[in-house]
């Protein structure tokens, strides 16, 4: 009889135990009046969110789903009918248990700024190439991932958003071999420890490259593309994926003052090796028609057009919309020819950090900051010519893991931008500071 009670009280002191989330949450877009947020359950069946205002403890609201057990038990959440420059709190419970670590996440919804005040001070940071080791299924030799650390020091920075631009994991030749183990991949490195204070600190956007879609340098001649557009939208959370007339993972967020246009260099891309003109495609006119739209439609001082891979660079033998000029360069006249103004561009993909600079007659110059590695390995540009590419800002590459961080200041007509280059130890590698008035026409007429 003693040995039943003592078995009774073990089973339900276990049975009682909080349940630990399998990775999450992720804190994906978060608007005036709404958030997304993403979590993995560790088991199937129901998870549920109770959230509330910080100040208003006794105010709690919960919704809770059904796991999708088809992409690894996760479900993301959108909260509806917040209050704009509010903190919330939130908690999780798994089948009805609460989440361990007994943890309380929060976040703060976006400023209603507009029409009352200058935009709000904030920060983003930005990068791309994140390896996670598989020691089994990588190449031979020296592990290609490392000083994971750098996602340590990332979460100690006072920032609203981060920005993953591409390769944010890599799947292997045991993945994309066949449609039902690209999972494996994604699931597998979500899990990952040194991710989760990222994760649910700042407001994840993301977009993809080519190790985060399939093969190397692969586009719309994936046969699995479908299979990893669908486990890219359950593993963001970003406020939306394509548009109805064309698939894809691009998107427009707005955070303040400031528009990122998200693109997708790879779902409807052309070969790069095939031969240049109307039939070869980069991004694609249905894509380009809704950037296009989206840019004259902004009002944004800074309007970051955020890539996989490099978009100004003339000068290198990788993939990038260099080899699409005739997608390309009637965009950038494009640009001129309709005067948008503030116009940045943001990539990844290259293994080292860079600023361009592409000068245009009559035109405010276009810069683009490539951000790269996180923790995928690093070359020596030495030999490479990258150092002898004309566009290059003289100081700014950097072949080291490393993020980026930009902030913005300043009052409505005068806005700043400030970006850092920063080490796995919070380490300065430079800084520039760029004026929104100098991205403008204004600024050009005034010279001439």
């Amino acid at each position: 009889m003693k040995t039943l009670i003592i078995l009774s009280i073990l089973l339900f002191t276990l049975d009682s135990q909080s349940k630990q989330l399998s990775a999450g949450p992720l804190l994906g877009h978060v608007a005036l009046r709404g958030a997304n947020i993403w979590v993995q359950s560790p088991e199937n069946g129901q998870v549920s969110i109770t959230y509330w205002e910080s100040d208003k403890p006794k105010n709690k609201q919960s919704l809770s789903a059904k796991v999708d057990t088809d992409y690894g038990n996760t479900h993301t959440f959108k909260l509806s009918g917040l209050e704009p420059a509010t903190r919330y709190n939130y908690f999780f419970k798994i089948n009805n248990k609460k989440s361990k670590p007994l943890t309380t996440y929060s976040f703060t919804t976006q400023t209603l700024w507009q029409w009352r005040t200058d935009p709000p001070d904030f920060s983003v940071l930005a990068g791309s190439c994140n390896f996670e080791n598989e020691t089994i299924y990588d190449r031979p030799g020296k592990p290609y991932g490392s000083e994971h650390e750098i996602f340590d020091q990332m979460a100690t920075e006072d920032a609203e958003v981060m920005i993953w631009i591409g390769d944010n994991w890599y799947y292997r030749e045991v993945d994309f071999a066949a449609e039902q183990n690209l999972i494996h991949r994604v699931v597998r490195d979500r899990q990952q420890p040194h991710l989760q204070a990222v994760f649910n600190k700042f407001a994840n956007y993301a977009t993809w490259d080519d190790h985060d879609f399939g093969p190397n340098n692969s586009g719309s001649e994936f046969p699995f593309k479908q299979k990893t557009l669908n486990i890219f939208k359950k593993f963001w959370a970003n406020p939306s994926y394509g548009m109805p007339e064309q698939e894809g993972v691009f998107t427009k967020v707005s955070y303040n003052d400031v528009d990122f246009f998200l693109m997708d260099n790879r779902y409807n891309k052309s070969h790069e090796n095939a031969i240049d003109g109307p039939d070869k495609i980069f991004y694609g006119k249905a894509q380009l028609d809704w950037l296009k739209n989206s840019l004259l439609a902004s009002y944004a001082p800074f309007k970051f057009i955020v890539g996989g891979g490099q978009m100004l660079n003339n000068y290198h033998a990788y993939e990038g919309w260099d080899k699409y000029r005739h997608e390309r360069d009637p965009f950038i006249q494009w640009l001129d020819d309709n005067k948008i103004t503030g116009v940045i561009f943001l990539s990844g993909d290259k293994h080292h950090t860079e600023m361009l600079k592409a000068e245009r007659p009559g035109a405010y110059p276009l810069y683009e900051m490539t951000c790269s590695p996180f923790t995928a390995g690093t070359h020596s540009s030495k030999s490479g010519g990258d150092f002898d590419n004309p566009r290059l800002v003289k100081g700014s590459l950097v072949n080291q893991h490393n993020y980026c961080k930009m902030s913005f200041t300043g009052p409505r007509t005068d806005r700043r931008l400030n970006i850092q280059v920063k080490g796995k130890d919070g380490q300065q590698y430079w800084t520039k500071q760029i004026k929104s008035s100098v991205l403008s026409y204004a600024q050009v007429n005034d010279k001439e």
